[in-house]
């Protein structure tokens, strides 16, 4: 089972500013979504994230290499699992219910709860829509490669989180569990950060979830 420490980023009053998370998660340690758990899907993009929090904020960063992208579905709480699609799944302390946050590569998110796959609730459109969030994309056609890259920066305010009343992130465990998909690529291929053994692509199994801590501070390479 994966186990990291999500640090508290100190950024002061520009935690509101998605351009300056942006680069202070570009500085910090990276973790890869490298488990293909299913093997008639055997597609593998580079896939890995920074993660790390600032009171009532999750600052998250996505970083992918890939060879075809699509961003179709723009509605807030649409299927973005069928574009490139990166997701995050949280359960707090020891919890059954967890939210499920999905997101395209042109920032489209759909976030639910629940305890399993089926029946889940929705959370808010006006909740979701308070997720700050920044897309970047690059070709590799200068160094002569024809794959694409894209990140993906977010601010997840602890509002999202409708249904505990937490006041802040600081030193609260939960379990998680980080995924690359992609149903209606061209190569559909589902990546998972901890390791899933299901019979069928499945990202709803909170038992193969990994554990964290919202830790304390950690130090920005200002190289």
């Amino acid at each position: 089972m994966q186990q990291l420490n999500i640090f508290s980023l100190p950024l002061g009053p520009g935690i509101g500013d998605i351009d300056q998370v942006s680069k202070a998660l570009s500085k910090i340690e990276r973790h890869q979504i490298q488990f293909v758990c299913w093997p008639e899907f055997g597609y593998q993009p580079d896939v890995a994230f920074a993660i790390a929090y600032n009171g009532t904020n999750i600052l998250l960063k996505y970083f992918v290499e890939e060879s075809a992208i699509t961003a179709i579905h723009r509605a807030t709480n649409g299927p973005v699992y069928k574009d490139s699609c990166v997701e995050f799944f949280i359960a707090f302390n020891n919890e059954e219910e967890y939210y499920n946050l999905e997101f395209n590569c042109a920032g489209s998110c759909h976030i639910g709860f629940g305890g399993e796959r089926e029946n889940r609730i929705e959370v808010p459109v006006d909740l979701v829509k308070q997720i700050k969030y920044q897309a970047s994309f690059h070709t590799g056609h200068n160094s002569g490669s024809d794959l694409i890259k894209w990140e993906l920066s977010l601010i997840i305010p602890i509002s999202v989180f409708q249904f505990h009343q937490f006041t802040s992130f600081e030193n609260i465990w939960c379990r998680i569990n980080f995924y690359k998909c992609g149903d209606d690529l061209p190569q559909p291929h589902y990546l998972s950060w901890s390791k899933i053994y299901s019979t069928i692509p499945n990202f709803h199994l909170p038992e193969f979830f990994g554990k964290a801590l919202f830790a304390e501070d950690i130090k920005i390479n200002q190289a």
